[in-house]
């Protein structure tokens, strides 16, 4: 057995950081602007210690995320944080399974050859201009997160984007080295990932994570074509802007990808027709997404939790071969799933035992009397640098109940916060650890670490410059105004 030094200091820097909080004396209450006093409990107290272990276990990988995350649930009794039957009913949330249905409607895309499909298509479309097809890999990458999870489509495109990166550099004797178009493909595929996936309820396990918490928090529910609504047209501007910038940082060497088209077009022949399985995904997926939209205008069916579609097409798709038990045990990212499992757990901890509000208060001192607009764009600022640290589902757990507390004491709106926060945890431009998008891309070995720091820096700017539009704007043309009226 080899022990890990590096590991070692980090996880025991987390047990040191619950033990700190667990066994310090009392803190200061908390004062809102209107004199009222928030004490924090000893149980709120460690859990603010349970979410800096959580925080530095989840951004070191000292342990794998799922494990960390059943360790939230573990120490929660230990600590007298709250009963175990309350910090592992959090594991099977609506939330968390509706999580899992989506994971399982991408596994059956993939599975059944859909994503190939389409993806073989569109390179037949966009023909052999080098800034066209950058363009339409970033449009098929985003078009795919709308039905299924980020990560997933990641893990479909690169394959094929490996497959036109070859075909670019043919005649140069290296198949894969590094080159613009190399850099701009793969973390465009990133940006675009994230872009795209803020569009849906399916893109991102943050999007349920974030409306299930607001709901939680505020009794408002907010419905899949809200959802959209709101920040499908923010997404898109993202996308075609983030090609611009790209176009102008990493130019490509060669103007067209000749060959490209017809090699296209053989892979796409290769597939046959359409099987029986793969329309038979594409109406179960459509009814799915049907009943999910059909939620916002039937009241009957307002009282039907969102996961119930999705997991009931993923029974469908067992029970009739389109998945097996191979698929659910080896395909199934169980460690994912996890780890939202205890996202939700140490988000509601940090909230029922009155921790998240005392942050709050504490954090709201220091914004009494700056505009609005300054507090909403700081909420996206910090979640966008949590989320290039941690999980952007933690990341939503740990900074959307406090700013939605903010929020109620400085008259902001708190869809207001939902929306800006949910694309700013889906837009983590820095890092690597942010998303698996961003990892997946740099397997590609096109870029550096510093290449794809530096190109965030401009697509950060362009996420809150863009935000602040839509602020100002199409927000308020559709009914969300910033402030509460």
């Amino acid at each position: 057995m080899t022990i890990d030094k590096k590991n070692m200091l980090f996880l025991l820097l987390g047990l040191g950081l619950l033990f700190l909080f667990h066994f310090l004396p009392e803190f200061k209450p908390a004062v809102d602007p209107s004199g009222k006093v928030f004490e924090l409990s000893a149980a709120g107290k460690s859990a603010i210690g349970l979410f800096l272990l959580a925080g530095v276990w989840w951004v070191f990988e000292v342990i794998p995320i799922g494990v960390t995350s059943i360790a939230i649930g573990i120490f929660q009794p230990l600590f007298a944080i709250r009963p175990a039957k309350d910090a592992m009913r959090d594991f099977m949330d609506p939330t968390v399974l509706f999580i899992l249905g989506s994971l399982l409607i991408g596994l059956s895309f993939s599975k059944v050859g859909l994503t190939k499909r389409i993806a073989y298509k569109m390179l037949v479309v966009v023909g052999e201009d080098t800034r066209k097809i950058l363009l339409g890999c970033f449009v098929i990458t985003a078009l795919l997160t709308h039905l299924m999870a980020h990560t997933a489509v990641a893990a479909t495109v690169i394959p094929i984007f490996i497959t036109i990166l070859a075909l670019y550099n043919e005649g140069d004797g290296h198949t894969s080295k590094p080159t613009k178009f190399g850099k701009a493909l793969f973390i465009g595929m990133a940006y675009t990932a994230g872009a795209g996936s803020i569009c849906t309820l399916l893109g991102g396990a943050r999007n349920p994570a974030a409306v299930g918490f607001f709901k939680e928090f505020t009794g408002q529910d907010v419905s899949f074509i809200d959802f959209s609504l709101h920040l499908m047209p923010l997404g898109w501007i993202i996308v075609f802007l983030t090609w611009a910038m790209l176009m102008v940082i990493f130019k490509p060497e060669k103007k067209t990808i000749p060959g490209l088209r017809s090699k296209a077009a053989q892979l796409y022949k290769e597939l046959g027709p359409m099987s029986r399985e793969e329309i038979f995904v594409m109406i179960g997926v459509a009814c799915s997404l049907g009943l999910l939209i059909a939620q916002a205008a039937v009241p009957a069916l307002k009282g039907l939790d969102r996961s119930i579609p999705l997991l009931l097409a993923g029974l469908v798709f067992f029970a009739t071969g389109i998945l097996d038990v191979q698929d659910l045990e080896k395909k199934v990212p169980w460690n994912i799933v996890l780890l939202f499992s205890g996202a939700m757990s140490i988000g509601f901890a940090l909230w029922k035992t009155g921790a998240a509000e005392w942050m709050a208060i504490k954090w709201l001192s220091l914004l009494q009397g700056a505009p609005w607009l300054f507090f909403v764009i700081g909420v996206s600022v910090l979640v966008i640098i949590m989320t290039n640290f941690i999980m952007n589902v933690a990341a939503i757990a740990i900074t959307l109940p406090v700013a939605l507390v903010i929020a109620q004491y400085l008259g902001v709106n708190p869809q207001l916060i939902l929306y800006t926060a949910t694309a700013a945890a889906g837009l983590p431009m820095f890092l690597l650890i942010g998303a698996a998008p961003n990892a997946m891309a740099y397997e590609s070995k096109q870029f550096t670490t510093g290449e794809f720091f530096m190109a965030g820096i401009p697509g950060t700017i362009l996420v809150l410059a863009v935000m602040t539009i839509f602020i100002y704007t199409y927000w308020p043309i559709i009914g969300l105004s910033p402030m509460i009226k």
